[in-house]
């Protein structure tokens, strides 16, 4: 495909406000998990998040605009303004808007349904219910900006961010729009949180990406947004290609045991990249220690790459799963290329692959990167990032 060059990139994430502050995060190997403590989760399983605390939505947004968004919103609109200042460069009217998100605003919907229930449909403010959809942050970040060009919002639990990147770089190739903001936005609410409890998604102690006794996720939340301009003078990289399959065995709430699928989607990008195999120098791993996600995608590394594998990074451990999760694992893998750096994996201890994820935050020669995205419900989307235009 058509190189697509990457701009300016804007991050409110765990731990870090602003672009400069998440590569110091990446470079520390910190986890930002903490104790949640807005909600009581006694009788939880988990009891830790990755949660955004730093954060004046003020400092970017109007008070009385800001009174008309959820939390999720002005997270989305927050990283948005900061990748257009990033940028350096007003895109214009005929800008897109693609955003992941894997569950919405839900702590918005909550707070709906209990004002309907207490005071009925005629009193139930109208404002919320607006804000009740995925698609509210997207369209924030339009209306925020003044931007006319598409504007689609996908939920694919963690594929929801690449998901997005792939749908706005195939219409900048097209010539659909003159530049694209894409990313993904994701908040931890209660209701949120005790669900995926529940059904034993999340972490009872700290996520362990590709460990031998890992036990879920870390649930995380923020948004990052990246601006994608052909005309830009800089570029921290490029997206070069895409991959997308589909795990028919997974059920709807878990991972399947088809790791050719997930081969299919990594091997379509690289061709689509038009590079060989043997050309990829890194890869940002999907894997955020989940028991079968990690596993899958563990075997499809192996079976593609064989006795050639390319350092492997995990991410996810440092600020958390799902959307946002999603869209800063891609920022990471941008910055990588940028800064000719491999992360290092935080959580992991003990091996359970025939490869180990990266120990340590090094300098390394990368031409292209691959990063994963494999979700619960067998959706699988994979870039090819590179340093160069061509």
């Amino acid at each position: 495909m058509t190189r697509v060059p990457i701009s300016g990139a804007g991050v409110v994430a765990p731990g870090a406000i602003g672009l400069d502050s998440f590569r110091t995060l990446l470079a520390a190997g910190a986890s930002a998990a903490v104790p949640v403590d807005r909600f009581d989760t006694t009788g939880f399983y988990a009891h830790d998040a990755a949660l955004v605390r730093e954060f004046k939505a003020r400092d970017f947004i109007n008070p009385m605009k800001m009174r008309r968004m959820n939390g999720l919103s002005r997270f989305a609109v927050s990283a948005a303004k900061l990748a257009l200042e990033n940028a350096g460069a007003d895109p214009g009217r005929n800008t897109g808007v693609a955003m992941g998100t894997s569950f919405g605003p839900v702590q918005t919907s909550v707070d709906y349904m209990q004002e309907y229930v207490a005071k009925g449909a005629a009193l139930a403010p109208p404002q919320l219910f607006a804000e009740s959809v995925a698609n509210a942050p997207g369209s924030h970040i339009a209306i925020e900006s003044d931007l006319r060009g598409f504007n689609v919002t996908i939920t694919q639990r963690e594929s929801s961010a690449l998901g997005a990147a792939m749908y706005a770089a195939s219409q900048i190739v097209k010539g659909a729009v003159d530049a694209a903001l894409v990313g993904g936005v994701e908040e931890v609410s209660e209701m949120t949180f005790s669900v995926l409890d529940r059904v034993r998604a999340l972490s009872g102690s700290a996520a362990r990406p590709f460990d031998r006794n890992r036990d879920g996720v870390l649930f995380g939340e923020g948004s990052a947004v990246l601006v994608l301009q052909p005309r830009a003078a800089k570029a921290y990289a490029y997206f070069s290609g895409f991959g997308m399959a589909r795990d028919t065995t997974a059920s709807i709430s878990d991972w399947g045991d088809d790791h050719g699928a997930v081969v299919t989607a990594m091997r379509a990008a690289i061709e689509d990249a038009e590079i060989d195999l043997g050309e990829i120098d890194a890869i940002y791993a999907s894997a955020s220690g989940t028991v079968r996600g990690d596993a899958l995608e563990a075997r499809a590394i192996e079976s593609l790459f064989g006795e050639s594998i390319p350092p492997v990074v995990a991410t996810k451990a440092l600020f958390g799963e799902y959307a946002a999760g999603g869209a800063l694992q891609l920022t990471a893998a941008v910055i990588a290329l940028d800064e000719q750096v491999v992360h290092a994996s935080v959580g992991f201890e003990q091996g359970a692959f025939r490869f180990e994820p990266t120990r340590e935050y090094r300098a390394a020669t990368l031409r292209h990167v691959l990063v994963n995205s494999v979700s619960a419900g067998g959706g699988i989307v994979c870039c090819v990032l590179s340093k160069e235009a061509a």
